[in-house]
C-alpha cells in the first residue's frame, strides 16, 4: 500500500511575494551593515575625501562670490554653489565603488557571496545604499562647513529628509555605474581611468555650477540626461529654496538607481568568472 505523501511543514514552504520582499529587505539591509562595518575600521578616508569639497567652497565659491561673474539672481553664489559641492562630494565617493568590488573579486569574496541565496540585486542594492550612507556622512562635512561660511539653509526636518534621500539615489545610481563600468573592463586600472575621465565632465555637464540658461545647446541636451543635474535641481531646492521639479527629479533619480541596479546586478556574474 502506498504512503500518502505529507505536506512540507509550513516553515519548509515557499514564501509569498510579501515573504520574498521581506527577504530582499532583510538582504539589503544586511549587505549594507557589512559595507558600513569597513567606514568604521576606516574613519580617515571620510576627512581626506571631504578636503575636495572644502576647497571647492572656500576658494572657488568665495571668489566667484565676489566677482559677481555667474548670475544667480537674489541667491548668493556661495548659496547657489553649495548644494552642487554636496552632490559632488557625493558623486566622487560613488564612482569609484567598482574597485571594491573588483578587490573583492581577486580576494574570492564575491564568488562566495554569489553561492548564497542572496539574490544578485540585494548584493548590489546593499553596496548601492552602503555608499549612499557614506555620502551622508560626508556630505554632513560639507552642511557644517556650508553653514560656516553663511549659507542659508532649511532646518525644515521634512526638507532635511528629502534632501537626504535626493543624496542616497544619487550616490546609488553613480554606485551601480561604477560597478557596471567594473564588470564591463574587469580591471582596477582601467576603472580608474574611465572613473577619473568621466568625473569632472559629469560635474561639468550639470547646473551644479551655474544655471542651465548660461549653457549651450550642446551642454544643455547632456545637462537633460545626466541624472546629476535632477540630483542638484533637488538639493538646491530642498536646501535653499530655489525654484525646483521635485517630483520630476525624484522620479528621474528613483528610476535611474532601479536601472542602474538591474544592470549591475547582471553584470556581476561576469565578475566573478
Amino acid at each position: 500500500m502506498s504512503v500518502p505523501l505529507v505536506a512540507p511543514p509550513v516553515a519548509w514552504a515557499e514564501p509569498g511575494p510579501l515573504g520574498r520582499f521581506r527577504q530582499l529587505l532583510s538582504r539589503v539591509g544586511t549587505m549594507c551593515l557589512v559595507e558600513l562595518q569597513k567606514l568604521r575600521r576606516d574613519r580617515s578616508e571620510l576627512i581626506t575625501r571631504g578636503i575636495q569639497p572644502a576647497l571647492w567652497l572656500l576658494i572657488f565659491g568665495e571668489t566667484f562670490t565676489r566677482l559677481h561673474a555667474i548670475p544667480t539672481g537674489n541667491t548668493p553664489y556661495l548659496d547657489y554653489l553649495a548644494p552642487g559641492i554636496l552632490a559632488q562630494s557625493a558623486l566622487f565617493i560613488a564612482i569609484f565603488y567598482g574597485i571594491q568590488i573588483i578587490w573583492e573579486r581577486d580576494a574570492g569574496v564575491l564568488a562566495k557571496l554569489l553561492v548564497t541565496p542572496t539574490p544578485r540585486a540585494a548584493l548590489v542594492a546593499g553596496k548601492a545604499f552602503a555608499a549612499g550612507i557614506r555620502a551622508l556622512v560626508q556630505g554632513l562635512i560639507v552642511v557644517v562647513l556650508a553653514a560656516i561660511l553663511g549659507v542659508s539653509m532649511t532646518l525644515n526636518p521634512f526638507k532635511l529628509l528629502g534632501t537626504a534621500l535626493a543624496l542616497v539615489l544619487g550616490s546609488a545610481f553613480f554606485c551601480c555605474l561604477s560597478i557596471v563600468i567594473a564588470g564591463l573592463v574587469l580591471s582596477r586600472e582601467r576603472l580608474m581611468g574611465i572613473g577619473q575621465a568621466i568625473t569632472m565632465p559629469l560635474f561639468f555637464a550639470s547646473n551644479a555650477l551655474y544655471p542651465v540658461d548660461l549653457m549651450p545647446g550642446w551642454l544643455l541636451v547632456l545637462n537633460h540626461i545626466n541624472p546629476l543635474s535632477y540630483e542638484v535641481d533637488a538639493l538646491r531646492g530642498l536646501l535653499i529654496g530655489t525654484p525646483a521639479h521635485l517630483w520630476l527629479d525624484f522620479g528621474v533619480l528613483i528610476g535611474a538607481a532601479a536601472a542602474a541596479i538591474a544592470v549591475a546586478s547582471a553584470l556581476l556574474g561576469r565578475l566573478a568568472r
